[in-house]
């Protein structure tokens, strides 16, 4: 019998959104459905297996999957239903270990490490989850159980969808050594040419490599692709990993330009996040703006908070700010905020914490506005300035 000194459980649902709406809907069952923007200017957010044939993938433009699969069913992202079922997935993890680290609504790491005694080896747990997986949600998960979680990630997606891919303690090297080095975390577009360079081009060829060889030629790097590359992942499960960011973006309908169409564009923006912000009692130290140009080149400018806010008002100063560091003269397609470094709200209801009486106003007329479009619902009350630029009646 295997003896498991340690063992993470990876599991990840397969083709969440659309898996949903296929669930929901009998009559997508079998189609190539397509989770995202509807607008020509839209993103794939997920996309079926079916669709998948068709070289659809996450994250390209909603116009080009429409090319490559032109009887794909294109449906608008129901998030409600994904977070549903987001929480009775976690809840089954919840049931066998204390220590569960959710990474999105659709994935997390399970540390059934000492679990034997309760449920049995942990291969035949995984299993078992899998199993209550499919019997509560009527949706598959693929899974990989390992020693650590970097190798339990690579597990699970080996055998998707529907499997489970189990890497004995002992047998890391072997299992990750045929794999590309494109699979070793760390290793991306701008750092792979750098590792080919060397002539490594599988995992194996990494772990063959001295750590001193490839520190020499690497830095920090080779360090880092040399313990992965021979399984060595020492990080625990955080079961309490802190959120570190909440944003907000928007693929516009058409190109703009110029720094007040962009800052009009980022309002509604800027109230998603600082509301999300006051719901889970939550304050930023910093605060990000994200652009996408038409020619589909990305920047980002950040900048730091002279003190830790949720409202609107601070975010939008923060903007200002950035804006007059970004090119808005060129033509914008995407936009985004993103509220950064969060730490718990301390203040309860003490008023003049900051010693900012103009600050407290805004933030008791921004709870009295959450309060209204809890009760009404959201757009019931908006902001003039956003309505006006809009064109909105």
């Amino acid at each position: 019998m295997t003896r498991w000194n340690r063992a993470i459980l990876h599991v990840d649902m397969d083709a969440f959104y659309a898996a949903v709406e296929q669930r929901d809907d009998p009559a997508l069952r079998g189609r190539p459905v397509i989770v995202g923007g509807l607008s020509p200017r839209g993103v794939v957010a997920t996309a079926s297996y079916e669709a998948r044939a068709f070289g659809v993938r996450s994250a390209i433009p909603t116009a080009r999957a429409r090319k490559l699969c032109p009887d794909g069913i294109f449906v608008a992202p129901k998030m409600e239903a994904y977070a549903a079922a987001s929480r009775t997935l976690m809840e089954i993890l919840g049931r066998y270990s204390p220590d569960v680290e959710p990474l999105s609504l659709d994935e997390a790491f399970v540390d059934l490490t000492g679990t034997e005694r309760l449920f049995g080896p942990p291969d035949e747990l995984a299993v078992r989850i899998r199993r209550e997986i499919r019997d509560a949600l009527h949706l598959t998960a693929s899974a990989g159980l390992a020693t650590s979680k970097y190798v339990a990630k690579v597990a699970s997606d080996v055998r998707k969808p529907d499997g489970l891919t189990v890497v004995a303690p002992g047998t890391e090297r072997a299992f990750l050594a045929p794999l590309s080095i494109d699979r070793l975390w760390g290793v991306g577009a701008k750092t792979a040419p750098r590792v080919r360079a060397l002539g490594l081009e599988t995992i194996g060829d990494v772990a063959a490599r001295t750590a001193a060889g490839l520190h020499a030629a690497l830095g920090h790097l080779g360090d880092h692709i040399h313990a992965l590359a021979n399984g060595e992942d020492p990080r625990s499960v955080h079961a309490d990993r802190a959120r570190l960011s909440l944003g907000s973006e928007r693929t516009l309908d058409r190109d703009i330009v110029g720094r007040d169409a962009v800052r009009d564009a980022l309002l509604p923006c800027i109230d998603e996040v600082s509301r999300g912000l006051r719901a889970k009692h939550l304050r930023c130290l910093g605060v990000r703006l994200k652009l996408t140009l038409a020619t589909f080149q990305g920047l980002t400018r950040e900048l730091q908070l002279d003190r830790p806010a949720s409202d609107a008002s601070s975010i939008r100063a923060a903007l200002d700010v950035l804006l007059d560091r970004a090119p808005t003269e060129l033509p914008i397609r995407l936009i985004g905020v993103t509220a950064t470094g969060l730490i718990a709200d301390e203040r309860a209801d003490q008023l003049s914490l900051f010693g900012d009486e103009a600050v407290d106003q805004r933030e008791r007329l921004e709870a009295a506005l959450d309060r209204a479009t809890d009760r009404f619902g959201k757009g019931a009350v908006v902001r003039a300035s956003a309505l006006n630029r809009s064109g909105g009646d």
